[in-house]
């Protein structure tokens, strides 16, 4: 059970400590360690909310906590309720409530009936570190306060952790992205999430984002996301390795004898760099590893036993096989460039579709060089699918990026993710 206090460090501290600053409790810097500062911030939400100050964050308190991290309260209605007195009650509006309750009678209320009643406040926080539980709990509020759209797996990875995929839309026009294949480019998710969070909010409100009909957008499209290829590298890369990861020793091993994964590790749990495991000119990416000092399992470049020998990878080859996706993009980071030919396979099309990309987001357009120019995901499908796909390199700098660039990063993109589910 939960149970954070004066010293508590880590990236559940952080998630806590944003939390609690956007519902109005100060807890100093979202850095993770929980200071004087947050300790007094969790007296008052204590206070407020009628538990014992004790300052520290215990199972009662956390469970109240969760739903304001969760971005939605379950409510039992009591005689007498009205939608407008529940939003009144919660600091939020009527129409929200409706939106996360689809099937409820705003006139006919039933006394014992749970619903869900969102918050005011956003659901993705973009000032964290952003775990694989992170988007879990980001994955979960955004279903409950946003009951159309789909959340689901495409499958698993290494230890077994889902690879979701959320889809945004019901039309024919299918279009997939997706963030996170290196672990240290993890900033590539909230990306993802926060897009997912806004379109989201703009279709169930009417509105238009960047002069962009979201309504007709989601009756002609459909937006399929994954937000985070590489949960374990993620989960490696920000929370550290665990006593109890199965390949404890080894990943030590291949990250060069160091326990330190924060800075270097771009890999999946087994040492295997997915974006050179796909099966597109794989061999020559193998044969090409020892001009990068690579010579097995390690933080990146290693292409991996065989093609395709990563259960990440598999799984994104047969979510793509399943659908007939008109475009893909895959986020990276850094380098605010966009990358979308694959040699002779490049569609006639690609070109005017990357020059627009690059007009919207102001990213150049490059040329992939050396061991960059093979087996990544974006080479497979146009190998494979003979359609467009692009890479897209985020920010600016040394990965990982700092969360600080968030706004720059999305920013630039959200243009380009809109126009790439339209053009």
């Amino acid at each position: 059970m939960p149970n954070f206090k004066l010293g508590s460090r880590g990236s559940q501290v952080m998630q806590i400590q944003a939390t609690l600053k956007k519902i109005g409790y100060d807890p100093g810097p979202i850095d993770g360690i929980y200071g004087i500062q947050t300790e007094q911030a969790v007296r008052n939400f204590q206070r407020n909310n009628g538990l014992i100050q004790d300052g520290i964050i215990g199972p009662d308190t956390y469970r109240v906590l969760h739903s304001f991290i969760l971005g939605y309260d379950n409510y039992i209605i009591k005689p007498g309720d009205t939608l407008y007195g529940i939003s009144r009650k919660y600091g939020t509006q009527v129409y929200k409530i409706i939106t996360a309750n689809p099937l409820i009678e705003p006139l006919g209320l039933i006394p014992g009936n749970t619903i869900k009643v969102p918050y005011s406040t956003d659901v993705v926080d973009t000032n964290i570190y952003y775990t694989y539980d992170v988007l879990e709990t980001d994955l979960m509020g955004l279903k409950g306060r946003y009951p159309f759209i789909t959340v689901g797996s495409a499958g698993e990875s290494v230890l077994g952790r889902q690879l979701h995929y959320v889809r945004l839309g019901v039309g024919g026009n299918q279009v997939s992205y997706n963030g996170s294949h290196h672990a240290l480019e993890w900033i590539t998710t909230p990306l993802l999430m926060k897009f997912i969070e806004n379109f989201a909010r703009a279709y169930s409100e009417g509105e238009n984002i960047r002069g962009y009909n979201i309504g007709d957008i989601w009756s002609r499209s459909s937006i399929y996301i994954v937000p985070m290829v590489n949960p374990d590298g993620v989960d490696l890369v920000l929370n550290g390795l665990a006593r109890d990861n199965p390949y404890y020793y080894e990943l030590i091993r291949w990250n060069r004898g160091s326990a330190d994964f924060s800075r270097d590790w771009e890999a999946n749990n087994r040492g295997v760099d997915l974006n050179h495991n796909y099966n597109a000119n794989w061999q020559l990416s193998k044969e090409s590893e020892p001009s990068y000092g690579v010579y097995g399992p390690g933080p990146t470049r290693y292409s991996g036993p065989y093609a395709e020998s990563e259960p990440e990878t598999r799984t994104m080859v047969n979510f793509t096989n399943n659908h007939d996706f008109r475009l893909v993009l895959a986020y990276h980071s850094q380098g605010q460039v966009i990358y979308w030919q694959y040699n002779a396979l490049t569609p006639p099309e690609s070109r005017r579709i990357a020059e627009l990309f690059s007009e919207v987001s102001g990213y150049r357009l490059e040329e992939t060089t050396g061991i960059a120019s093979y087996s990544g995901y974006k080479d497979w499908f146009i190998q494979d699918h003979g359609k467009p796909g692009f890479t897209i390199e985020v920010g600016r700098g040394i990965n990982p990026l700092p969360i600080n660039q968030f706004d720059q990063i999305y920013n630039e993109n959200e243009e380009l993710l809109l126009l790439a589910s339209v053009i």
